[in-house]
């Protein structure tokens, strides 16, 4: 989590930094209420720039705020999950696709690259650190995605990194290293589906790879594979 200590910015970007961080990655949990003296402590601000923070964050939809109450950490909703499923769904599917079509080199280069994901993916699992793996998690699509979209679609998917954490985060919640397990298993089902150069079993491990998210996010049933 970030402490909200980086050099330069203002009080309110401090407070905003830290309060947001704890969101993403699962210390303030959807549901909590939280104090405005909960920010203010810690990073010895006054309650003014927590408040301006709260404001920002509500905003943004990570917070609901009650007068002289506190502030409400907004669960992730249904509807939600399924936007960024069903985006994920379509800008990987099409990185799949081109990447099976580059030349020898450069699918060497990237399967490397996931490679070195998954690795980092082994070594989080293995500390029991759940924000490492998501965020080994996050660079193995990333890796994939660059590879294969042009800039409109990385910009797209790049907007979706704050909702991606919150839901691999809350996806992980109760069921590490269990859940990271399979997770690494079907990243490497996909990689070996792109070094066969097979689009159609590469896209059929990723539908199942983000169903699994969505259902563990939303506490359905499990797909398998």
């Amino acid at each position: 989590m970030d402490d909200g200590s980086r050099a330069g910015g203002t009080a309110a970007e401090r407070a905003y930094r830290f309060t947001k961080a704890g969101i993403l990655d699962g210390t303030l949990p959807a549901g909590e209420l939280i104090s405005e003296g909960q920010v203010a402590r810690p990073l010895q601000l006054s309650r003014t720039p927590v408040r301006e923070a709260f404001l920002q964050l509500q905003a943004e939809g990570l917070l609901k705020l009650f007068p002289k109450r506190g502030a409400l950490v907004v669960p992730v909703s249904p509807g939600e999950v399924d936007a960024v499923v069903e985006a994920r769904d379509v800008i990987e599917s099409h990185a799949i696709a081109t990447v099976v079509g580059v030349d020898d080199e450069t699918l060497a280069h990237i399967a490397a690259a996931m490679d070195a994901a998954i690795e980092d993916q082994l070594a989080a699992v293995a500390s029991r650190d759940e924000l490492a793996f998501v965020e080994a998690d996050r660079a193995f699509h990333t890796v994939l995605v660059r590879a294969g979209c042009r800039s409109i679609l990385l910009e797209v998917y790049g907007s979706l990194r704050d909702r991606q954490l919150r839901m691999n985060m809350g996806a992980l919640g109760g069921r590490f290293p269990g859940r990271a397990e399979r997770l690494v298993s079907e990243h490497r089902q996909l990689l070996a589906g792109l070094r066969a150069r097979d689009t159609e079993a590469a896209v059929a491990v990723l539908r199942v790879h983000l169903a699994g998210t969505r259902a563990s996010v939303l506490g359905t049933p499990p797909v398998s594979v």
